[in-house]
Order: C-alpha cells, then sequence, then structure tokens
C-alpha cells in the first residue's frame, strides 16, 4: 500500500482527510515520522503555504508527502481573512475570537457571500502537483452548530440549509473544498 504523510499538526483536519482516504493509501502523521517541528506558514497564498509544508517533508524526510493550506474568504471584506483565516484575531487558531472579528466586520452588511478555499501541494517521487477546491456559500449572522471547527459555525454552503457545523463529518466531507481537493489528489494517485 503506498504511504503518504500528511504536514499538518491539525487533528481535525487529519480526521477529515483519513475520513476521505478510507484506507486506499496509508496515511502518516508528522508524529509518525518523528517529526516535532512546527512548520511557519510565511507565504502569501494558500499555494506558497502548501508549498512550504510539503518541500520541508519531503526535503528532510525524503518521503512523498502533501500539505495544504485553506481559509475563508469573504467577498464584502475583499477575500478577508483569505489566507490569515486561522489567525485573523491575532492567535494562532482562537477559533471563538476570530468568528467573533468576522462577524464584527460583517455587522450592517448584506452581502455575505464567502467562500471555503484548499489547495494541497503533494511531492510525489520530487515532483509537486497542486490541487484545489472551493466550496461557495454565505455567512450567518451567527453561530449555529457544534462540529467542525474554525468557521464552520458561521459557514452555510450553497444548496444547504445548515452550516458545516451542523454536519456531520461524513456530510462535509461530500461537499467541502478540502473534500474536492483531496478527491483530485486521489484521482493523480490511481494514475502513478
Amino acid at each position: 500500500m503506498q504511504q503518504l504523510v500528511f504536514a499538518t499538526n491539525n487533528t481535525h483536519k487529519q480526521e477529515e482527510v483519513a475520513a476521505k482516504i478510507e484506507g486506499k493509501i496509508k496515511l502518516l502523521t508528522l508524529t509518525d515520522i518523528g517529526c516535532i517541528e512546527d512548520i511557519d506558514e510565511t507565504g502569501n497564498t494558500f499555494r506558497e503555504n502548501a508549498s512550504l509544508k510539503s518541500r520541508f517533508i519531503y526535503d528532510k524526510y525524503h518521503i512523498n508527502c502533501f500539505g495544504d493550506d485553506s481559509g475563508l474568504e469573504i467577498e464584502a471584506l475583499n477575500g478577508e481573512p483569505g489566507v490569515f483565516s486561522a489567525r485573523y484575531a491575532g492567535e494562532h487558531g482562537n477559533h471563538a475570537a476570530n468568528i467573533d472579528k468576522t462577524l464584527a466586520a460583517l455587522k450592517n452588511i448584506t452581502n455575505r457571500k464567502a467562500n471555503f478555499r484548499t489547495v494541497i501541494s503533494l511531492i510525489w517521487n520530487g515532483d509537486e502537483y497542486f490541487f484545489e477546491g472551493v466550496v461557495n456559500g454565505t455567512i450567518r449572522n451567527e453561530r449555529v452548530g457544534t462540529a467542525g471547527f474554525g468557521y464552520d459555525p458561521i459557514f452555510q454552503p450553497d444548496g444547504y440549509t445548515k452550516t458545516f457545523a451542523e454536519m456531520s463529518l461524513a456530510e462535509k466531507n461530500k461537499i467541502s473544498h478540502r473534500a474536492i481537493a483531496m478527491a483530485d489528489l486521489l484521482d493523480f494517485l490511481k494514475k502513478v
């Protein structure tokens, strides 16, 4: 079975990707390969940050791997929080503060259009490939639901009446930005 390292310490992302892969390849974590370093996201785009992660792992461990970067892009906020989604309110990973800042910025704004975007950088036998997934939706006026992570409680995908945070992992994994990008990655791996 093919092995592939997912260059993230985010357990929520690991769970989503593992569910999407369904045992088709052996997914390794950074812990599995003994990587304890934090990989800085210093890029200005999702693509740059995804590439930084996968290149760090491949260059140091010489194993096929992928990294991703993703975030929320809100039309009325000129694409913010975008690449800064995880640290929008200042502290990295403070989901509650990030949501609070987003809702405050959208107060009295009627255009609630947004999208989640994921870019994956796969390094396979030294060559780099990119996969992207986007899901469009709207930002709710308040938090709804307790599942998921990040901005899931305020993001309602187009064509649905509930937020990502109201969906089961299986439901979200059928339509999410990360699921779309992972499906393309898996299709690619079937061909190599």
